[in-house]
């Protein structure tokens, strides 16, 4: 399960690298810390079938009437989840890293990307509006939940149950224009040999940091 990333690239590169024709995020700054309910940036569809890059809050509706967003999209037969992967639904969500907290107390946060350097890639989203209270705001929302698969050899040990869904090159391609079953074959492990653990430790990752980091009793990192 993944509940916390970071996108610290700038908007350009991120809408580059989509291959989003417009970008309506405003000053969108670096994010180094993305967690449940807060908004980031998110490639879509319009309606004429143009990407365009938007803010969008991260988290579906509570399925049953619970109180936290449903952030990870994992069993993909379910009623919950099918209406929501045709084309138009599905998103593109950058980031330059994720956390995978270990299973056993203490939780310790680690940090996967595609390198020290933090390059961008996607994670396969869907999106949906919806309307009612979220944080502060009782108005019109883009919502937003990330698909996740089997863990990989290089995540497995950490956290077992899950990772997300996580896209690169043509595969972005494949999953915003593709046809539901193409699209939904991409719902694998991604290659353990192209990423790595890039920190461990600090609950936010603004690329600068590499390696195991600790914290002294003031909460300051050594």
């Amino acid at each position: 399960m993944c509940n916390l990333y970071s996108m610290t690239k700038s908007r350009e590169a991120a809408v580059a690298y989509t291959r989003a024709m417009r970008d309506r995020t405003g000053n969108q700054p670096p994010l180094p810390a993305i967690f449940p309910d807060q908004l980031a940036p998110v490639v879509r569809k319009d309606r004429e079938g143009v990407r365009e890059m938007v803010t969008m809050r991260w988290g579906f509706p509570p399925a049953g009437g619970g109180k936290r967003p449903v952030t990870n999209v994992r069993n993909l037969e379910s009623p919950y989840w099918r209406g929501w992967l045709r084309d138009g639904f599905r998103c593109l969500v950058p980031a330059t890293s994720f956390v995978e907290y270990t299973d056993a107390p203490p939780k310790v946060a680690h940090w996967y990307a595609l390198g020290p350097d933090r390059p961008i890639f996607c994670f396969a989203g869907i999106w949906r509006p919806w309307e009612g209270m979220r944080g502060k705001e009782d108005d019109k929302h883009r919502l937003f939940a990330i698909l996740t698969t089997d863990a990989n050899a290089l995540t497995r040990p950490v956290h077992a149950a899950a990772m997300p869904v996580m896209l690169t090159g043509d595969d972005l391609d494949v999953w915003m224009d593709g046809s539901e079953d193409d699209a939904l074959n991409l719902a694998r492990p991604f290659d353990p040999t192209r990423m790595s653990n890039v920190l461990t430790g600090p609950r936010e990752d603004d690329g600068t940091l590499t390696g195991v980091v600790t914290a002294d009793p003031q909460g300051t990192l050594l």
